[in-house]
């Protein structure tokens, strides 16, 4: 093994779990998350040899632009489902027992997000301040509040079935 091929395995190591996150958040069914991560960690590796910086902000923005990519090119291929609910009223019910459905129906009604927007909701779940979000995605941090509070109505609309 060369030295690049033991300090990439080093990266994906360290970053595994945030690889395996974003295209959680990108795959329709589970088993579409492996295929993902794969397509992932090919542009994580054409990335790496040319990466002067490698980060996790550059680990994040390098896996969800692979899912983006694949994800239009699936888009393109069926339509959208229509929204459902919103974040906020799934997660009011903190019944323990339901706690895990309501995670997952949060999960599933993120799923059919645009992929840009769901791409800002999975960094902010992730905790990450807005700054970063705006790094990563390329925009603005004022853009990136402007979208979560925009996506955040969105989501309202679809809970209430409009």
């Amino acid at each position: 093994m060369t030295e690049q091929e033991s300090k990439f395995t080093e990266l994906v190591r360290e970053y595994k779990n945030t690889i395996y996150t974003v295209c959680m958040m990108f795959a329709d069914k589970p088993e579409d998350t492996d295929d993902l991560v794969q397509e992932a960690l090919i542009n994580l590796w054409r990335g790496f040899q040319k990466a002067d910086d490698v980060c996790k902000s550059w680990v994040w923005r390098v896996s969800m632009n692979s899912c983006i990519t694949i994800d239009r090119k699936r888009k393109k291929r069926s339509s959208e489902c229509p929204l459902t609910a919103d974040m906020e009223s799934v997660m009011n019910n903190c019944d323990e027992s339901d706690r895990n459905n309501n995670i997952k129906l949060l999960y599933d009604r993120i799923h059919q997000l645009n992929a840009f927007d769901r791409a800002i909701v999975m960094l902010w779940l992730e905790g990450m301040p807005y700054e970063e979000i705006g790094d990563i995605v390329g925009i603005t941090t004022k853009n990136v509040s402007v979208r979560l509070i925009r996506i955040n109505e969105q989501l309202k609309k679809m809970n209430n079935g409009k």
